[in-house]
């Protein structure tokens, strides 16, 4: 079959998503208020706290969550074929993912904007939330890390595309400037930033940088690593207006136009899918589908991290609380229409079927690589663009949306640097909380050489941390929701999905790590699954204590009246 068939039913499923399903969440079971008083004008500090026009905050919230986990895990699951991966990233996207950070975002605004770490400790206990901010801490330890390594070697791989990645810094500047200071409007900022960003790709096609080797006494790769992690440490020091709210809103537009190019070469020359739809001759080696499909593709049908930034930055800047639906369901959204594009150019990027197997001859195997070559080849076979530049457009893709989660994953480490010193008693400063947070992950990344090699030898644990995660969280609203006396059910069911297949996912790779002598790996393996079991006990203490306990609120308020008059 050629791939137009699974672009229209993916594209179809994701709004039909967003215009039923993420409508019912918010009108019957979050009940939306658009007369609520958010955190970010309750709590208004110009530096965290900032109300933010729902498009650039979309932008935000879909360019620090997107990253290059939404491509890399897909890229890699259809190893076992592309069905499998296409339902898990459509229908986990309708039914999870958008559930999942819709209801984060609302929960956190709903308490002052607080992080899903703190909320544990409000609704699960104070044990539960010590376990928490462990597995949160590990997990964007993961994210900063592996995603230095991962931007560094495209960085190397695709020398054109350095004058774009890094230029985008500029243009994300002016942009924060001509919104915010000078009040220009939010279209024309985005045509001309948009505009500035394809003409730095232009560029960067005619002028690749590679670096001399060495450079300043160092490796190019060592180099790339120490100006990301200065950049990513200075980003989360900044007020979110400067740099990294206008960065992320222009990177998410740019991501749709590229996907937009990317969509219309599918359409224009409906490409061969290579690829089988099941995979029974997977290469030796490679894990069993159930579980590992479900934590190898997170982000792009559900992830933990999500939730992170859905209560650590976003609802901090909420303008309306109705804006959630439209920032945290269809940022999910976003999130699948990526992985959905991933899928495609992994399995009808190459020539032939040789070709596909000659590149997933083992498992781990595709990825970002992947992504780009074949997704280079469909815009050129489609379009007509050279191969190169349209290889530029996807690895700067790449570049910017790892870089996003990057910077704001560090923001949000430095965030649980300051919980953990609350637990503690001890005060952190927001200069102290951010250089323990870029050296803990500085420390991790050159753990295993200057080259950066230990940045993603934790990455292993990350699909199964990331997706327990997701249950924890998932955990949290159906606390609230039955405190409510509202219908739980939408959050139970990915709630107990996702948990069963990430322990048992979890469970396995003990066996694995165990028998490959990773002694580190296999440690923070148990610490990961005995702090998620622990705590997801706590969860189910504290639901059975929400049915017996008089209701939070009633439900008769402003949200249900309006829902009563729409």
């Amino acid at each position: 079959m050629n791939a137009l068939p699974l672009l229209l039913i993916g594209l179809a499923t994701f709004a039909g998503g967003y215009l039923l399903y993420s409508k019912f969440l918010g009108n019957r079971v979050y009940k939306l208020d658009p007369a609520f008083r958010t955190p970010a004008h309750e709590q208004r500090d110009g530096v965290d706290y900032v109300p933010t026009n729902k498009f650039v905050l979309w932008g935000h919230h879909f360019t620090s969550v997107a990253g290059a986990a939404p491509i890399v895990g897909p890229a890699v699951a259809v190893i076992w074929g592309w069905l499998p991966a296409f339902l898990w990233v459509t229908l986990g996207t309708v039914f999870f993912a958008g559930m999942h950070d819709l209801g984060a975002l609302w929960a956190s605004a709903r308490n002052k904007g607080r992080s899903m770490g703190t909320l544990s400790g409000r609704y699960i206990g104070e044990r539960g939330a010590k376990l928490f901010l462990v597995v949160i801490f590990l997990l964007l330890l993961m994210v900063v890390a592996a995603f230095a390594v991962v931007i560094k070697n495209l960085l190397i791989s695709t020398p054109s595309a350095v004058i774009p990645a890094w230029g985008a810094v500029a243009v994300a500047l002016l942009v924060g400037q001509a919104v915010y200071r000078y009040k220009v409007s939010l279209g024309v900022v985005t045509v001309v930033g948009v505009a500035a960003l394809y003409g730095l790709i232009l560029l960067g096609d005619a002028f690749p940088v590679e670096l001399p080797d060495p450079i300043l006494g160092m490796s190019p790769a060592t180099f790339w690593i120490l100006a990301l992690f200065a950049y990513a440490g200075i980003a989360s020091l900044l007020p979110v207006w400067v740099l990294l709210q206008p960065r992320d809103y222009i990177n998410g537009v740019q991501l749709f136009v590229g996907l937009g190019i990317l969509f219309v070469s599918v359409l224009v020359s409906a490409p061969t899918i290579v690829a089988p739809a099941i995979n029974d001759a997977v290469p030796a080696g490679t894990p069993d589908l159930l579980p590992l499909l479900f934590v190898t593709i997170a982000c792009g049908a559900i992830s933990g991290f999500h939730g992170m930034v859905s209560s650590g930055t976003t609802s901090k800047q909420l303008d309306k609380e109705t804006d959630a639906r439209f920032v945290g369901y269809f940022g999910a959204v976003g999130e699948g229409m990526l992985a959905l594009g991933a899928i495609i150019a992994a399995v009808a990027g190459f020539r032939t079927v040789a070709e596909w197997e000659s590149v997933y001859s083992s498992f781990g195997e595709g990825g970002v690589a992947a992504f780009v070559a074949g997704g280079g080849e469909l815009v050129h076979g489609g379009l007509g663009l050279p191969v190169s530049l349209s290889s530029t457009v996807l690895a700067t893709m790449a570049i910017l949306f790892a870089a996003t989660t990057m910077d704001t994953g560090v923001r949000l480490l430095r965030f649980v640097v300051q919980e953990a010193g609350e637990v503690a008693k001890v005060r952190i400063g927001t200069g102290v909380g951010t250089l323990i947070a870029v050296g803990a992950g500085m420390a991790l990344t050159f753990s295993q050489g200057a080259d950066g090699a230990g940045g993603l030898r934790i990455w292993p644990l990350f699909g199964t941390s990331n997706q327990l995660l997701a249950s924890l969280t998932l955990s949290i609203i159906a606390v609230i929701l039955i405190r409510k006396r509202r219908n739980p059910i939408p959050a139970l069911v990915p709630l107990g999905f996702v948990f069963v297949m990430a322990f048992w996912a979890a469970l396995a790779q003990l066996g694995d790590l165990y028998e490959a002598r990773d002694w580190l790996l296999l440690g923070i393996d148990v610490v990961i699954i005995v702090a998620a079991l622990w705590v997801a006990l706590e969860a189910v203490g504290a639901m059975r204590r929400a049915y017996r306990e008089p209701p939070e609120d009633p439900d008769a308020d402003v949200a249900e009246k309006a829902e009563l008059k729409g």
